[in-house]
Parts: C-alpha cells; structure tokens; sequence
C-alpha cells in the first residue's frame, strides 16, 4: 500500500484529502506544518508529500528543499500546493516534482498522485534498480 504524508495548515482540508486518498486504497499520514512533515517524511518515508507551501513553523517550500537535500528523503515525491498566485511566484525555484493549484479538482489530484507514484516506482536510468 502507498503512503502519502499530507501536509497542510487546514485541518478541513486535511481531513478531506485523507478521507479521499484512504479511500482510493491509500495510507495517509497528516503534519500541519513543515517541520513536523520533516519529521515524520525521516521516520516514516512516505511515497508521495502534498505540501502546502503557506505554513507554520517552517513554510512548505523551504521544507521541500530541505527534504530534497537529504539523500535519505530525497527519493520522495513531492507535490507541492497553494493558491493559484503563491504557486506561481514559487513554482520555478521549487524543487517539487509536481504542483496543485487550490482549490484543487480531486479528480486532477488523484491522478498527480498516481502519476507521482509511477516515477517513484520507476527504476533508475543506470539500470540499478535504484529509485530516483
């Protein structure tokens, strides 16, 4: 089963991704900033990370590249989310390997998600079977 770490200051929209993602078969772990999904993103190496970029404590872009500096959490695939504007001003110096405008079409999510998954999944191009 696929584990996704959904990171968001909203507790509506936490509870709505989870109900979404558990029921298309997923496990879900939730983190309402960026330092606690740091946390849980060494402990418990979810595949895939929804990450809000406005949050709390530590904000989700700087919490994306810190996770893609770190060999061990690297491999992760992040998709970061915010607003239309906040997305755009960032989504070039992002190291995110997708990105959800808010409000989000699920349909769309879903199918990041997947998406996500499958580059994850993915042997890595050397033929070493390792993971990008």
């Amino acid at each position: 089963m696929s584990r996704v770490l959904i990171v968001d200051d909203d507790p509506a929209i936490r509870s709505m991704l989870v109900e979404l993602l558990t029921d298309e078969g997923y496990e879900t772990l939730v983190a309402g900033d960026g330092r606690t999904a740091i946390e849980i993103a060494q402990q418990r190496a979810p595949d895939v990370i929804l990450m809000d970029l406005m949050l709390p404590v530590l904000d989700g872009g700087s919490a994306t590249r810190m996770l893609k500096d770190d060999p061990k959490t690297n491999p992760i695939r992040i998709i970061a989310m915010s607003a239309g504007a906040n997305l755009r001003q960032q989504v070039n110096e992002l190291p995110a390997d997708g990105v959800v405008s808010k409000p989000f079409d699920l349909d769309a999510l879903l199918a990041d998600v997947s998406i996500q998954l499958r580059f994850r999944a993915a042997p890595h191009p050397d033929g070493s079977g390792h993971r990008e």
